[in-house]
Protein backbone atom coordinates (compact mmCIF):
# COMPACT_ATOMS: atom_id res chain seq x y z
CA UNK A 1 0.00 0.00 0.00
CA UNK A 2 1.32 3.40 -0.97
CA UNK A 3 0.75 6.10 1.66
CA UNK A 4 0.60 9.84 0.94
CA UNK A 5 0.48 11.98 4.10
CA UNK A 6 -0.73 15.54 3.46
CA UNK A 7 -0.54 18.61 5.67
CA UNK A 8 -4.26 19.35 5.53
CA UNK A 9 -7.59 18.52 3.90
CA UNK A 10 -7.07 20.84 0.91
CA UNK A 11 -3.79 19.17 0.05
CA UNK A 12 -5.38 15.72 0.48
CA UNK A 13 -8.20 16.71 -1.88
CA UNK A 14 -5.80 17.94 -4.55
CA UNK A 15 -3.62 14.82 -4.36
CA UNK A 16 -6.70 12.62 -4.79
CA UNK A 17 -7.95 14.75 -7.71
CA UNK A 18 -4.56 14.49 -9.45
CA UNK A 19 -4.66 10.70 -9.30
CA UNK A 20 -8.24 10.63 -10.57
CA UNK A 21 -7.38 13.09 -13.35
CA UNK A 22 -4.40 11.00 -14.47
CA UNK A 23 -6.66 7.94 -14.77
CA UNK A 24 -9.26 9.90 -16.79
CA UNK A 25 -6.62 11.32 -19.14
CA UNK A 26 -5.05 7.90 -19.64
CA UNK A 27 -8.42 6.28 -20.35
CA UNK A 28 -11.04 8.85 -21.45
CA UNK A 29 -13.74 6.12 -21.59
CA UNK A 30 -12.74 4.65 -18.24
CA UNK A 31 -14.91 3.48 -15.35
CA UNK A 32 -14.84 5.37 -12.04
CA UNK A 33 -16.00 3.91 -8.74
CA UNK A 34 -17.21 6.81 -6.60
CA UNK A 35 -17.88 7.40 -2.91
CA UNK A 36 -20.03 9.79 -0.90
CA UNK A 37 -19.54 11.32 2.53
CA UNK A 38 -17.79 14.53 3.51
CA UNK A 39 -14.21 13.39 2.75
CA UNK A 40 -14.30 13.24 -1.09
CA UNK A 41 -16.14 16.58 -1.54
CA UNK A 42 -12.88 18.54 -1.88
CA UNK A 43 -11.64 16.08 -4.49
CA UNK A 44 -14.87 16.48 -6.46
CA UNK A 45 -14.54 20.28 -6.28
CA UNK A 46 -11.06 20.01 -7.80
CA UNK A 47 -12.27 17.68 -10.57
CA UNK A 48 -15.04 20.14 -11.46
CA UNK A 49 -12.48 22.94 -11.61
CA UNK A 50 -10.24 20.84 -13.86
CA UNK A 51 -13.22 20.18 -16.16
CA UNK A 52 -14.13 23.88 -16.31
CA UNK A 53 -10.50 24.72 -17.14
CA UNK A 54 -10.58 22.30 -20.06
CA UNK A 55 -8.17 19.84 -18.44
CA UNK A 56 -10.67 16.96 -18.19
CA UNK A 57 -13.48 15.55 -20.33
CA UNK A 58 -16.06 13.22 -18.79
CA UNK A 59 -18.28 12.66 -21.85
CA UNK A 60 -17.25 9.00 -22.29
CA UNK A 61 -16.61 8.22 -18.61
CA UNK A 62 -18.85 5.72 -16.79
CA UNK A 63 -19.42 5.87 -13.03
CA UNK A 64 -20.59 3.39 -10.39
CA UNK A 65 -21.34 4.47 -6.84
CA UNK A 66 -20.41 2.38 -3.83
CA UNK A 67 -23.72 2.44 -2.05
CA UNK A 68 -27.15 3.92 -1.37
CA UNK A 69 -29.42 4.08 1.67
CA UNK A 70 -32.41 1.72 1.67
CA UNK A 71 -35.24 2.52 1.51
CA UNK A 72 -34.71 6.09 0.28
CA UNK A 73 -35.85 7.82 -2.91
CA UNK A 74 -33.33 9.30 -5.34
CA UNK A 75 -34.84 12.78 -4.94
CA UNK A 76 -34.49 12.75 -1.14
CA UNK A 77 -31.86 15.35 -0.25
CA UNK A 78 -30.04 12.75 1.91
CA UNK A 79 -29.85 10.13 -0.84
CA UNK A 80 -26.53 9.44 -2.50
CA UNK A 81 -28.15 10.12 -5.89
CA UNK A 82 -28.84 13.65 -4.67
CA UNK A 83 -25.38 14.00 -3.12
CA UNK A 84 -23.53 12.94 -6.28
CA UNK A 85 -25.56 15.22 -8.52
CA UNK A 86 -24.96 18.18 -6.20
CA UNK A 87 -21.28 17.55 -5.46
CA UNK A 88 -20.04 16.33 -8.86
CA UNK A 89 -22.36 15.37 -11.71
CA UNK A 90 -24.05 18.77 -12.10
CA UNK A 91 -20.60 20.35 -12.53
CA UNK A 92 -19.19 18.07 -15.25
CA UNK A 93 -20.26 16.69 -18.65
CA UNK A 94 -20.84 13.06 -17.67
CA UNK A 95 -23.79 11.53 -19.54
CA UNK A 96 -26.78 10.57 -17.42
CA UNK A 97 -26.93 7.11 -19.00
CA UNK A 98 -23.34 6.49 -17.88
CA UNK A 99 -24.13 7.15 -14.19
CA UNK A 100 -24.94 4.05 -12.14
CA UNK A 101 -26.23 4.31 -8.57
CA UNK A 102 -28.15 1.59 -6.76
CA UNK A 103 -31.92 2.14 -6.53
CA UNK A 104 -32.81 2.86 -2.92
CA UNK A 105 -36.48 2.08 -3.57
CA UNK A 106 -36.01 -1.16 -5.50
CA UNK A 107 -38.83 -3.62 -4.79
CA UNK A 108 -36.38 -6.47 -5.40
CA UNK A 109 -33.07 -5.45 -3.78
CA UNK A 110 -31.49 -8.85 -4.46
CA UNK A 111 -32.09 -8.46 -8.22
CA UNK A 112 -30.99 -4.81 -8.07
CA UNK A 113 -27.67 -5.89 -6.57
CA UNK A 114 -27.17 -8.73 -9.06
CA UNK A 115 -27.94 -6.40 -11.99
CA UNK A 116 -25.46 -3.84 -10.62
CA UNK A 117 -22.71 -6.46 -10.55
CA UNK A 118 -23.54 -7.40 -14.14
CA UNK A 119 -23.40 -3.76 -15.27
CA UNK A 120 -19.93 -3.35 -13.74
CA UNK A 121 -18.72 -6.47 -15.57
CA UNK A 122 -20.27 -5.32 -18.86
CA UNK A 123 -18.47 -1.96 -18.48
CA UNK A 124 -15.15 -3.80 -18.26
CA UNK A 125 -14.70 -3.44 -14.51
CA UNK A 126 -13.82 -0.40 -12.40
CA UNK A 127 -10.54 1.31 -13.35
CA UNK A 128 -10.21 3.35 -10.17
CA UNK A 129 -12.28 3.10 -7.00
CA UNK A 130 -12.51 5.97 -4.52
CA UNK A 131 -13.14 5.01 -0.89
CA UNK A 132 -13.63 6.82 2.36
CA UNK A 133 -13.22 5.01 5.66
CA UNK A 134 -15.66 5.00 8.56
CA UNK A 135 -14.58 5.44 12.17
CA UNK A 136 -15.22 1.71 12.66
CA UNK A 137 -13.31 0.78 9.49
CA UNK A 138 -16.28 0.30 7.19
CA UNK A 139 -15.80 0.91 3.47
CA UNK A 140 -18.96 1.36 1.49
CA UNK A 141 -21.42 -0.04 3.99
CA UNK A 142 -19.37 -3.15 4.68
CA UNK A 143 -19.55 -3.02 8.45
CA UNK A 144 -17.30 -4.87 10.95
CA UNK A 145 -18.73 -8.37 11.43
CA UNK A 146 -17.71 -12.01 11.77
CA UNK A 147 -18.40 -12.47 8.06
CA UNK A 148 -18.36 -10.07 5.11
CA UNK A 149 -20.25 -10.31 1.82
CA UNK A 150 -18.26 -10.61 -1.40
CA UNK A 151 -20.81 -9.11 -3.78
CA UNK A 152 -23.20 -6.14 -3.84
CA UNK A 153 -25.90 -6.71 -1.24
CA UNK A 154 -28.50 -5.26 1.14
CA UNK A 155 -27.07 -4.79 4.61
CA UNK A 156 -28.04 -3.57 8.07
CA UNK A 157 -26.21 -0.49 9.35
CA UNK A 158 -24.53 -0.59 12.75
CA UNK A 159 -25.51 1.77 15.56
CA UNK A 160 -22.07 3.37 15.19
CA UNK A 161 -22.66 4.20 11.52
CA UNK A 162 -26.24 5.37 12.09
CA UNK A 163 -25.01 7.69 14.84
CA UNK A 164 -22.13 8.99 12.67
CA UNK A 165 -24.48 9.68 9.75
CA UNK A 166 -27.19 11.26 11.89
CA UNK A 167 -25.44 14.64 11.53
CA UNK A 168 -26.79 14.76 7.96
CA UNK A 169 -30.41 14.19 9.06
CA UNK A 170 -32.81 16.21 11.21
CA UNK A 171 -32.74 13.50 13.88
CA UNK A 172 -31.14 10.11 14.38
CA UNK A 173 -34.45 8.28 13.92
CA UNK A 174 -34.58 9.61 10.33
CA UNK A 175 -31.40 7.74 9.34
CA UNK A 176 -32.22 4.61 7.28
CA UNK A 177 -31.18 1.41 9.05
CA UNK A 178 -30.25 -0.45 5.85
CA UNK A 179 -28.24 0.21 2.72
CA UNK A 180 -27.37 -1.33 -0.63
CA UNK A 181 -23.60 -1.59 -1.00
CA UNK A 182 -20.85 -3.03 -3.13
CA UNK A 183 -19.35 -6.03 -1.37
CA UNK A 184 -15.71 -6.51 -0.43
CA UNK A 185 -15.06 -8.67 -3.48
CA UNK A 186 -16.64 -6.08 -5.77
CA UNK A 187 -14.41 -3.36 -4.32
CA UNK A 188 -11.27 -5.49 -4.54
CA UNK A 189 -11.91 -6.21 -8.24
CA UNK A 190 -11.16 -2.55 -9.06
CA UNK A 191 -7.88 -2.18 -10.94
CA UNK A 192 -6.74 0.70 -8.71
CA UNK A 193 -8.03 1.97 -5.36
CA UNK A 194 -7.55 5.25 -3.51
CA UNK A 195 -8.77 5.57 0.07
CA UNK A 196 -9.11 8.98 1.71
CA UNK A 197 -8.99 9.75 5.44
CA UNK A 198 -8.80 13.01 7.35
CA UNK A 199 -9.07 14.09 10.96
CA UNK A 200 -8.07 12.64 14.34
CA UNK A 201 -11.26 10.59 14.51
CA UNK A 202 -9.88 8.37 11.74
CA UNK A 203 -6.46 7.79 13.33
CA UNK A 204 -7.29 4.46 15.01
CA UNK A 205 -8.66 2.80 11.86
CA UNK A 206 -5.92 4.30 9.68
CA UNK A 207 -3.23 2.95 12.02
CA UNK A 208 -4.83 -0.50 11.72
CA UNK A 209 -5.12 -0.14 7.94
CA UNK A 210 -1.40 0.42 7.43
CA UNK A 211 -0.49 -2.74 9.35
CA UNK A 212 0.13 -5.86 7.19
CA UNK A 213 -2.93 -7.72 8.45
CA UNK A 214 -6.54 -8.38 7.54
CA UNK A 215 -9.49 -8.56 9.93
CA UNK A 216 -13.26 -8.44 9.46
CA UNK A 217 -13.29 -6.20 12.56
CA UNK A 218 -11.87 -3.48 10.28
CA UNK A 219 -13.11 -4.19 6.75
CA UNK A 220 -10.75 -1.59 5.26
CA UNK A 221 -7.80 -3.84 6.14
CA UNK A 222 -8.88 -6.13 3.28
CA UNK A 223 -7.30 -3.54 1.01
CA UNK A 224 -3.97 -5.04 2.08
CA UNK A 225 -4.83 -7.93 -0.26
CA UNK A 226 -4.96 -5.59 -3.28
CA UNK A 227 -1.96 -4.89 -5.49
CA UNK A 228 -2.58 -1.18 -6.18
CA UNK A 229 -3.92 0.82 -3.24
CA UNK A 230 -3.01 4.38 -2.28
CA UNK A 231 -3.97 5.80 1.11
CA UNK A 232 -4.21 9.60 1.04
CA UNK A 233 -4.58 11.09 4.49
CA UNK A 234 -3.79 14.20 6.48
CA UNK A 235 -1.33 14.32 9.38
CA UNK A 236 -4.10 14.16 11.97
CA UNK A 237 -5.43 10.89 10.58
CA UNK A 238 -1.96 9.42 10.20
CA UNK A 239 -0.26 10.64 13.38
CA UNK A 240 -3.26 11.14 15.68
Amino acid sequence: MKVIVCNNYDELSMEAAKIMAATIKEKPDGVLGLATGSTPIGMYDNLIEMYKNGELDFKDIKTFNLDEYYPLSADNDQSYHYFMNKQLFSGINVKEENIHILDGLSKDPEKECADFEKLIDEAGGIDIQVLGIGQNGHIGFNEPDDKLYANTHLTDLTENTIKANSRFFEKESDVPTKALTMGMGTILKAKKIIILANGKAKHKVVSELVQPMITTNNPATFLNAHADVTLICDKEAFEG
